[in-house]
């Protein structure tokens, strides 16, 4: 994996850590409500793996997921690119929302990359 900032690396890791935040609580309220949760807990699970391989490569904090979980959550999270990038489209310059924005989809870009790269370590160990 090639050479991240420091800053972009604490950035990043904070934007996982409050999307898993954020859907921790998006899952509680449909849970209450009775609505179909499915969707909700596979991308708050994604999330979930995609911090935890964040934190494998930078802070050398390992992981304990399968390489069908890495498949899995990385499927999930590319899922979720669209909508951020539509929603990215759509807000203001210099506005907060558009920063959180940024900040995400950069994240899910080095999880992308830190996924890809496990799963070929993990497919040449065999």
């Amino acid at each position: 994996m090639e050479i991240i900032l420091n800053d972009d690396q604490f950035e990043s890791l904070k934007s996982m850590q409050s999307t898993i935040k954020k859907l921790e609580k998006a899952y509680v309220q449909m849970n209450e409500k009775g609505a179909n949760t499915t969707l909700v807990k596979k991308r708050l699970d994604a999330c979930k793996i995609g911090l935890a391989v964040l934190e494998s490569d930078w802070n050398g904090i390992t992981h304990l997921y399968s390489q069908a979980d890495l498949k899995d959550a990385r499927k999930a999270l590319l899922a979720l690119i669209p909508s951020i990038e539509s929603s990215y489209a759509r807000s203001k310059a210099g506005s907060p929302q558009r920063t959180l924005l940024e900040r995400r989809l950069k994240a899910l870009d080095f999880v992308d990359e830190a996924m890809k790269e496990q799963l070929t370590k993990k497919k040449s160990r065999f």
